[in-house]
């Protein structure tokens, strides 16, 4: 009993320590949530923080803000537009680098590690230098302001970082196991569909989870490609407009940021098991 004790008041400052830097890393999103229930006029007389002074006093809580920037705003359009632009943004970069990944890992062809350092090496490449030149062809090829541009656009950009990933988790596989399979006649193809995919879970879902918030947040791929095309813009677009030059409606900006935040969390939420897994994917091999 006393060796559980002390072992409990040795641990207690790292606990609280830990607890201290969550409470204060959530307090601007606890702070961002209560304004987005504010009213205009409280938002603009006081801080977040006077809710408390009188805790159960339910009318100064609204959806004003929620059911304006849902109808009003055009928010509810620019959600299934993100979704749109964010569910293939998403599937078509991990499904081509899976690809790649298993011929990089598995299969021996001439120049494999010389093109698999090229592909790495993209990711050195500031995508603000491509902006330019890609609108150029985009406008040439009708594909600017479109949600095909836009899905080609987060591909190319998500390409290497996928590759890189899924590479290195795919190279840390048992190299008996496919050895096995190939000699029970398996081919490349089987190989990679019954053992790779199957067995690279955590690794597809962290790739996921990154490329799908990152298109998501988005707003500079999204402003340059999509222009100001009111039909495809997406949510970052839309709360960009919220704030006029003259500082006006920022008050929507809380509850905007809200609608923006659910799906993301939801997401990471979902496939937070596969996370830390995914992160070390072919850190450690053994």
């Amino acid at each position: 009993m006393k060796d559980r004790l002390r072992k409990v008041l040795s641990s207690a400052p790292l606990h609280i320590a830990i607890l201290g830097i969550a409470l204060i890393w959530s307090l601007p999103s606890v702070g961002l949530l209560m304004s987005s229930f504010r009213p205009r006029n409280d938002v603009l007389g006081s801080g977040w923080w006077t809710v408390f002074q009188h805790p159960f006093d339910f009318t100064q809580f609204q959806l004003d803000n929620y059911i304006h920037v849902l109808t009003a705003e055009g928010m509810g359009r620019a959600f299934l537009n993100s979704l749109t632009i964010s569910i293939p943004s998403t599937l078509i970069p991990i499904a081509v680098a899976a690809f790649a990944a298993y011929a990089f890992a598995w299969m021996e062809f001439p120049g494999r590690q010389t093109l698999f350092v090229v592909v790495v090496g993209l990711l050195v490449v500031p995508l603000q230098m491509t902006l330019i030149p890609l609108l150029r062809v985009y406008n040439r090829l009708g594909l600017a302001g479109t949600f095909l541009g836009i899905w080609l656009a987060h591909t190319g950009y998500g390409l290497p970082f996928a590759v890189y990933l899924l590479r290195n988790f795919f190279g840390t596989l048992p190299k008996d196991l496919f050895e096995s399979a190939f000699i029970d006649g398996a081919s490349h193809l089987t190989a990679f569909f019954r053992l790779a995919l199957p067995l690279s879970i955590p690794a597809l879902a962290s790739l996921a989870i990154f490329q799908f918030l990152w298109v998501w947040n988005d707003l500079l791929v999204a402003l340059i490609y999509l222009g100001g095309t009111e039909a495809v813009a997406p949510l970052t677009l839309k709360m960009a407009n919220l704030v006029n030059s003259l500082g006006q409606n920022w008050h929507l900006l809380t509850a905007a940021a809200f609608v923006s935040m659910a799906l993301p969390l939801v997401v990471f939420l979902a496939l937070q098991r596969y996370f830390v897994q995914g992160i070390l994917a072919g850190a450690v091999k053994g």
